[in-house]
């Protein structure tokens, strides 16, 4: 069982970092919000741990390090360590699922681009997927068919963070928009991120994103009538909040460089007294046939983890540990040419 001290500064910590999800958890029942909240404090941990730090490999062997140390029953001295400590004990939460988070986490410090759109999917099963199934298994669901259907509400919402964070993501040098669609439309990738402005090109790959991250919205409602009744109002709450920031970067011209799009106050009252309606209507509804469609090519090994009792190990493992050995190699590449002297005649900045 979580402390009181420790949930009190997860809550607090989501409430400062996290405004969307804060505002969709306050429809879920307390018995799951609050676990809720401390896992979500715990992803942005670890996201934190990992972008703020220089020594990107050493600070993601750090994680798993954390995650260990959480799985043996003895967290470090951090609230959300022992919160997340507590959630593992409470609901046998699949170690998989935190691990591929921190694959996601480690593709990042790598500064991983993707060519095509499945690579940028399986980037977003890591990094948001795998935090929607967790979300799951702390509403004791674990259906394979309502876990497909989190898993798409993830991508979906994840593709929606992307779409709204292209100028702000160039601007520190990182690209997540599929570089097959911008070498389609004659855009450079290299040249974009060189200065990147808000031209008709960029505009028509954002709004390509957003139009994938809709059908993804559109297939997950099946599976949130799936959940307990008394959750769906916050999940409900977390697709039309997610989805409305890409209704306000449409009204924006999809243009996602010159500004970051936002959603205020009263969007957000709507949206969760919609939610709501929803939820009530889903009583009643009968069941959508899109509930028994297959999970996707890459979030099945989410899906499989959390809805077997033993956990297989899969293939992906091995691509962890591969991408671990990059991620070092990086780092002393780096700090290899930091020892280095200047070339003679050389100029430096």
């Amino acid at each position: 069982m979580i402390a009181p001290q420790d949930m009190a500064h997860c809550e607090a910590a989501i409430r400062h970092g996290s405004l969307s999800f804060h505002a969709a958890s306050r429809l879920l029942p307390a018995h799951v919000r609050n676990p809720a909240l401390a896992l979500y404090a715990f992803c942005r941990l670890a996201d934190d741990a990992v972008d703020l730090q220089p020594e990107k490999a050493s600070a993601v062997l750090r994680l798993h390090e954390r995650l260990d140390l959480a799985y043996a029953g003895k967290p470090r001295n951090s609230p959300a360590d022992r919160a997340f400590a507590a959630i593992i004990e409470d609901y046998d939460m699949p170690r998989a699922l935190p691990e591929a988070l921190l694959e996601g986490l480690a593709w990042d410090a790598m500064e991983t681009r993707y060519a095509t759109l499945s690579e940028l999917r399986s980037y977003a099963a890591r990094v948001a997927s795998a935090v929607g199934v967790m979300m799951c298994v702390l509403m004791r669901v674990r259906d394979q068919n309502a876990l497909a259907r989190a898993s798409d509400l993830g991508v979906a919402m994840q593709l929606t963070n992307i779409a709204r964070d292209v100028g702000e993501d160039a601007r520190e040098g990182r690209l997540y928009l599929p570089t097959d669609w911008m070498e389609e439309a004659g855009l450079a990738p290299e040249a974009f991120l060189e200065s990147p402005r808000p031209t008709p090109v960029v505009a028509q790959l954002v709004k390509r994103l957003l139009h994938e991250a809709d059908e993804l919205y559109a297939r997950s409602e099946a599976g949130i009538a799936a959940l307990p009744l008394s959750c769906r109002p916050g999940i409900f709450a977390a697709r039309y909040i997610y989805a409305g920031i890409g209704g306000q970067l449409r009204r924006a011209g999809c243009d996602s460089i010159s500004a970051r799009a936002r959603t205020n106050g009263a969007q957000k009252i709507g949206w969760l007294c919609l939610s709501g309606l929803r939820a009530a209507g889903s009583v009643v509804m009968p069941t959508s046939p899109v509930i028994f469609a297959q999970p996707s090519p890459e979030t099945a090994f989410l899906v499989e983890a959390a809805a077997e009792e033993t956990v297989p190990v899969n293939d992906w493992s091995d691509t962890l540990y591969e991408t671990m050995a990059g991620l070092k190699a990086q780092d002393a590449a780096r700090n290899e040419a930091l020892k280095q002297p200047a070339a003679e005649g050389s100029v430096t900045a």
